[in-house]
């Protein structure tokens, strides 16, 4: 199942590239075009309006481009995260029952033979605690943290246009997002400062 969606995800991600290709093809030609054969300023400025969208529209698959990688790198994330609590709860288990059978072993052996001891004490909850629904997984603490929130990237982000911006992602829920905007979007406090 991931390894069908990841695929899926590469071939998207190759089509975005490709149309990409295609838009910076046009713009060379209309590049071409405006250095050599156009002599009328309208059609200059006709020119450079085309070229002004080809290199939005490229602008804009390559944001598609982002959003699938991130949302790629989360559903793997994920998976990753289930395999850990998957394997956790196996350890714990297996932990478990080699003591059960080492306790077993002791019983066994002390009433056969009459020698004293201490059974095996029961696995602590600890070992298994982080093996429920939901795992919060340890953060590498060299992870770079985004947002207003402050937090490492996960799900949807959006990265601001501001160039100068000092936090650049932000998680679309923290700042009221529930799709991609059109056009250029500018975090909270670079809206305020731009007056936009």
């Amino acid at each position: 199942r991931v390894r069908e969606a990841v695929v899926s995800t590469q071939s998207t991600g190759h089509d975005l590239d490709k149309r990409v290709e295609d838009l910076l093809a046009e713009i060379e030609e209309c590049r071409n075009r405006y250095i050599s054969t156009l002599k009328s300023s309208e059609d200059k400025s006709k020119c450079l309006s085309e070229i002004r969208e080809k290199f939005d529209q490229s602008h804009a698959y390559s944001d598609d481009k982002v959003q699938l990688a991130m949302q790629t790198y989360e559903m793997v994330d994920k998976h990753i995260r289930r395999l850990d609590t998957d394997l956790q709860r196996l350890e714990a288990k297996q932990r478990s029952t080699d003591k059960s059978s080492e306790s077993q072993m002791f019983v066994d052996k002390r009433s056969n033979s009459k020698k004293g001891g201490e059974a095996a004490a029961a696995l602590p909850y600890s070992l298994i605690s982080g093996a429920g629904e939901g795992l919060d997984m340890p953060v590498d603490p060299n992870e770079p943290t985004y947002c207003l929130c402050h937090q490492v990237s996960y799900g949807e982000m959006i990265g601001c246009d501001n160039t100068d911006c000092p936090v650049e992602w932000f998680h679309f829920a923290c700042v009221g997002l529930t799709s991609k905007p059109k056009g250029n979007w500018y975090c909270p406090r670079c809206s305020k400062e731009l007056g936009k």
